[in-house]
């Protein structure tokens, strides 16, 4: 599968006293990146929220190489690593140009609307 590309802006909100991204925004800007590629999959996430298909971050592993900093432009790279029915596995990267800033790997499962573990739509895992 192809990467997800989603520009990214960093805002002075964005930033925390030393003028570089605060560390948790990095996780807002890899959660647009997974929503945009979800719904690049054929749907809005909203409605597939509205069919009882929800998504959560099960396990996510953060490595920072280089701050962005205000008004840096960015880009999310998402991709999707082959895996189980039942964990869709992720690879994030926010890059600078070619400067690789951080990057995530991230499981993310799928519930039904009581909550529940099931099996993603095979729409969303195949390529």
């Amino acid at each position: 599968m192809e990467e997800q590309r989603l520009p990214v802006k960093v805002y002075y909100e964005d930033t925390d006293c030393l003028g570089v991204v605060y560390h948790a925004n990095y996780l807002k800007f890899f959660e647009r990146g997974r929503s945009e590629f979800i719904s690049a999959r054929g749907k809005d996430i909203s409605v597939w929220n509205d069919e009882g298909v929800l998504f959560a971050v099960f396990k996510m592993e953060v490595t920072f190489h280089l701050a962005a900093r205000l008004g840096d432009r960015c880009e999310v790279l998402t991709r999707l690593v082959p895996g189980s029915p039942y964990r869709m596995k992720m690879d994030q990267k926010l890059m600078r140009g070619d400067e690789l800033l951080t990057e995530a790997m991230v499981d993310v499962v799928c519930l039904d609307g009581d909550f529940e573990l099931r099996e993603f739509p095979e729409e969303l895992l195949d390529d």
